[in-house]
Formats: structure tokens, C-alpha cells, sequence
């Protein structure tokens, strides 16, 4: 398993949409969009867990820079948290 930062993500994306973007490059164990507790609004940022590393590598590459409403995503591995 990989843990994907999606970055700069329109605040009106869904879960649903960024299942289907990443699932073009393989399985997707779990998708996290960061929400603000206070106003209940996204914080434009996500993350997408990929069963295989591989394919993760796959759509780091693809679609970091590709645009998902008007924003150029940034995707990268995720650092472990600090504990």
C-alpha cells in the first residue's frame, strides 16, 4: 500500500470524484478529503491510499499537474506522520 497528497483540489471536490480519477491506474483502498472542522468545507487537500505501490507511482506521475477545475493538482507520496 501507498499514501498519495493530493494537493490544491477545488473545494467542491467529492470522494467519488477522486476514486474515479485515481482508479484509472489501479485500486483504491481509501480516499480522505480534509475538511475544516469549523465550516465543514474542504481544505484542499486529500489523501489516496493505492493497494499497489506501483500503480500509486503510476498516478503520481500522471496526474500530478493535470488539471481538475481549474487547479493543477499536486501529487506526491505522503510523509508519515509525525509523531
Amino acid at each position: 500500500m501507498k499514501n498519495l497528497y493530493v494537493g490544491n483540489l477545488p473545494h467542491s471536490t467529492t470522494e467519488p470524484q477522486l476514486r474515479t480519477l485515481f482508479e484509472v491506474h489501479g485500486t483504491v483502498e481509501r480516499v480522505n478529503i480534509v475538511m475544516d472542522k469549523e465550516t465543514g468545507r474542504s481544505k484542499g487537500f486529500a489523501f489516496v491510499e493505492m493497494t499497489e505501490a506501483s500503480d500509486a507511482d503510476k498516478a503520481c506521475l500522471a496526474l500530478s499537474g493535470s488539471d481538475l477545475g481549474g487547479r493543477a493538482l499536486r501529487v506526491n507520496e505522503a510523509k508519515a506522520k509525525r509523531q
